[in-house]
């Protein structure tokens, strides 16, 4: 059953997800992992960036909002997400050895608009894991 207003949040997170890690590609990251679960926390979007004198990877966060009214997606990426978030880092770290001694990075992309073709701000680095 479809909700009031229409819209299928699987299909309008997955098409604005789709359109993060677009504009990711494009910006020279190349993709690990997508929606990679792990007890307690679910990483949207894990990526390699080689750009800046050494591999880094980089944890992607994708939050859109609809309204600006109460702050940007970044604005809801509180403590608590962020905690989830390290930890589902650390958890993918353990099940991914190779990558056990690389540079790690947080990121979010913040989406508005249009959910098929929304208006996209990376912020790089947006938080550390000792936030």
């Amino acid at each position: 059953m479809a909700p009031a207003d229409g819209i299928d949040r699987r299909a309008r997170g997955a098409a604005i997800e789709a359109a993060a890690r677009a504009c990711l590609l494009r910006a020279g990251l190349r993709e690990i992992a997508r929606n990679a679960n792990y007890r307690g926390g679910e990483l949207d979007l894990v990526m390699l960036d080689q750009d800046r004198g050494g591999d880094v990877l980089v944890f992607v966060e994708v939050r859109y909002r609809n309204t600006q009214a109460f702050g940007g997606g970044a604005v809801s990426v509180d403590a608590r997400k962020r905690h989830k978030l390290v930890r589902a880092a650390q958890l993918f770290l353990l099940s991914h050895p190779r990558y056990a001694n690389a540079s790690c990075r947080f990121d979010v992309v913040e989406a508005g608009g249009d959910p098929q073709a929304p208006a996209l701000r990376w912020l790089r680095d947006a938080f550390r894991a000792d936030d």
